[in-house]
């Protein structure tokens, strides 16, 4: 099977990691890493949608990204909100939906007024899903997802003997998206940071040494390739013929 008939993968995940590094290295503040963080989540969500890839999820903020410096926070929620607004132009053009996943109440009003309107001028595209986490973390993620169900139990709307892995799964902040395949952390570290727990229990894990500004689509070709190397079993075995 050559490399056009392989599988591409379904679902890709990105910890857009390496931006105050690259910053720095630089001689500049932290806030131009994000901003150039920023330019590399478009060159990604175009090369993802020319490769076919289906899914993105991108890691924009977490739960425990609040205990940065309030200044770098501020920029970060500032630029967010701009990004969002300035490339909704774009996502309707090239028909990406948008979709946020993450406490989003916590989040500045702005910011969620600018998430809402973007999510909601995309919900009938269907060219490529962008999955963008906010004030996300995945053990917030699943404590929330037990509090829903609890009530349900509690209400007597649901059956403890009732829940499994699908029925939770439906109580994810964004359940039709489906299981991650494959996971990339720019920056060089080996680490899932909190980063949807649920969704890659079986995804392949790609660390790559450049910091997350330098992205450029050839990155995100050998990360496929490295993906199509892989065996993936699931937990089983894969009998040879």
């Amino acid at each position: 099977m050559n490399a056009e008939e392989q599988e591409v993968p379904r679902h890709v995940g990105v910890i857009m990691d390496g931006n105050g590094r690259w910053a720095q290295d630089r001689g500049l503040d932290r806030t131009e890493g994000h901003r150039a963080g920023r330019h590399a989540a478009r060159r990604f969500m175009r090369a993802a949608q020319a490769r076919g890839i289906e899914y993105v999820s991108l890691y924009a903020f977490s739960t425990e990204n609040w205990t940065r410096p309030v200044s770098e926070v501020e920029a970060l929620m500032e630029l967010i909100e701009t990004a969002v607004l300035v490339e909704l132009e774009e996502l309707c053009r090239e028909e990406v939906r948008l979709r946020v996943s993450g406490r989003r109440s916590e989040l500045p009003e702005p910011l969620q007024n600018a998430l809402s309107k973007a999510e909601e001028a995309t919900a009938e595209n269907e060219a490529i899903t962008l999955n963008l986490c906010v004030n996300y973390g995945g053990q917030a993620e699943l404590v929330d997802a037990a509090k829903q169900i609890a009530e349900k139990v509690r209400d007597g709307e649901m059956q403890t003997d009732e829940i499994d892995t699908d029925i939770f799964a439906r109580y994810l902040y964004v359940p039709e998206i489906p299981p991650m395949d494959l996971l990339i952390r720019p920056g060089g570290d080996m680490r899932v940071s909190n980063f949807m727990l649920w969704q890659v229990a079986y995804a392949e894990f790609y660390s790559m040494p450049d910091y997350w500004p330098d992205f450029q689509p050839e990155h995100l070709d050998r990360a496929i390739e490295d993906y199509q190397r892989r065996q993936r079993r699931f937990g089983g075995l894969v009998l040879e013929d």
